[in-house]
């Protein structure tokens, strides 16, 4: 398997875990709002985007442009759909929670 659909596989495999973890919060903790669950989507990408150029940057020592590289969606990498889904996931689950 090429490092491109590792990649993608990857990133739906954790999709689909995050989906599960996301979905778990929401029925357990709700949100009081969409709101709310917009904002906790918000902070959940800010938090995992922070840590990425962390991750990327300062511990691994990769230059600026490797670390773009991953958001690339016109290469094939897919990782900016995991931070959307993580982003809308919570305001997705708290409507369908809550259209009954």
């Amino acid at each position: 398997m090429s490092e491109l659909r590792a990649h993608q596989l990857s990133t739906l495999i954790g999709s689909l875990f995050m989906g599960i973890f996301i979905w778990l919060i929401v029925h357990i903790w709700p949100p009081a709002s969409g709101h709310q669950a917009l904002h906790i989507g918000l902070i959940w990408l800010g938090l995992t985007v922070t840590f990425e150029f962390f991750m990327g940057l300062v511990l691994q020592h990769r230059p600026l442009a490797q670390v773009l590289d991953q958001y690339n969606l016109f290469a094939g990498r897919a990782w900016v759909l995991f931070l959307l889904w993580i982003t809308l996931a919570p305001w997705l689950f708290f409507r369908l929670q809550n259209a009954g």
